[in-house]
């Protein structure tokens, strides 16, 4: 009985160590993985552009663009040649 009583703290203590050296390892990733600021410094001309992409189109910027072009058209009359007559 005295044996495998023994038996069994050693295995729950074996158990233990386990544990924790898993937990100490699942810390080391989870903060690797919820590092975004290291990964938006690797990565940081190509997320600029997006956001300077995404800040013009949210800002209307196609759309003003488009008729700043068609306003100087009116403004000269010349019209395009799709839309000339004769």
């Amino acid at each position: 009985m005295a044996r495998a009583e023994e038996q069994l703290r050693k295995d729950i203590d074996a158990e233990r160590e386990q544990l924790a050296t898993a937990l100490d390892e699942l810390r080391g990733s989870i903060g690797d993985a919820a590092d975004i600021g290291g990964k938006l410094k690797s990565k940081l001309p190509l997320v600029a552009g997006a956001a300077a992409s995404m800040g013009f189109v949210l800002a209307g910027g196609v759309g003003a663009t488009a008729r700043y072009f068609a306003r100087r058209g009116r403004e000269n009359h010349s019209r395009l040649s799709l839309f000339r007559r004769g």
